[in-house]
Order: C-alpha cells, then sequence, then structure tokens
C-alpha cells in the first residue's frame, strides 16, 4: 500500500507562516495532479489548492495571496506555503495526488494521513 506524507503542521500565531511538505514514494511518479485539501470537524473537506500538470494551478478564493502550493519533481515532493494565517485556516490538511505507481499504466489517487494546522493567539 502506498501512502502520502505531509509534515510540517503545528501550532501559529494569526500572521504567522507554515509550510507544508507532501512526500511521495519513488514508486508514485509522473503525478498529473497535486492538490491540499482540509477539513474542520463537522464540515466537508474541501479543496484548497492544486497543481494541474506541471503549471496550472488553482486556489479557493478566501487563500488567494496568502498560500502558494508547488513541487519539487526531483525530490518528488508537493508544498504548501501559508502565510498571513487566520483562525479560520486551522483544520487537518490532507495532500492529494493522482499519478502512476510504478509497473502500472493507470493512474491512482493517493492520499496522506493528514497533517494539523493550529492557527491561535
Amino acid at each position: 500500500q502506498v501512502q502520502l506524507r505531509e509534515s510540517g503542521g503545528g501550532l501559529v500565531q494569526p500572521g504567522g507562516s507554515l509550510r507544508l511538505a507532501c512526500a511521495a514514494p519513488g514508486r508514485i511518479f509522473s503525478i498529473n495532479v497535486l492538490a491540499w485539501y482540509r477539513q474542520v470537524p463537522g464540515k466537508q473537506r474541501e479543496l484548497v489548492a492544486s497543481i494541474i500538470g506541471y503549471g496550472t494551478t488553482n486556489y479557493i478564493d478566501s487563500v488567494k495571496g496568502r498560500f502558494t502550493i508547488s513541487r519539487d519533481n526531483a525530490k518528488n515532493v508537493g508544498y504548501l506555503e501559508m502565510s498571513s494565517l487566520k483562525s479560520e485556516d486551522t483544520a487537518v490538511y490532507y495532500c492529494y495526488a493522482r499519478g502512476l505507481e510504478y509497473g502500472s499504466d493507470q493512474p491512482e489517487d493517493y492520499w496522506g494521513q493528514g497533517t494539523q494546522v493550529t492557527v491561535s493567539s
């Protein structure tokens, strides 16, 4: 079973910054979609940011200008740079990728287990 691994979450004050990382095992390659989702208790998991292919990025309105999604293909790692954090950004953040696993010609969906981000003074 192949999974993604998030890191970088933690407690930060409002206005602060965090960088989340999403590490994909080497067996996963040719990632076509990299995305970050977040979820709070009692609410639906929402898409925060995504990279389609190698260039097109998308963000929900609430994080535009504050969050930046990127990927380092050489390291097989994705990132979510978060700045000017607000209390409403508090959530468990999940990494998602759609790509190929070595030995397969069928793209699959991969998820991490999530990392907690808490924005509080």
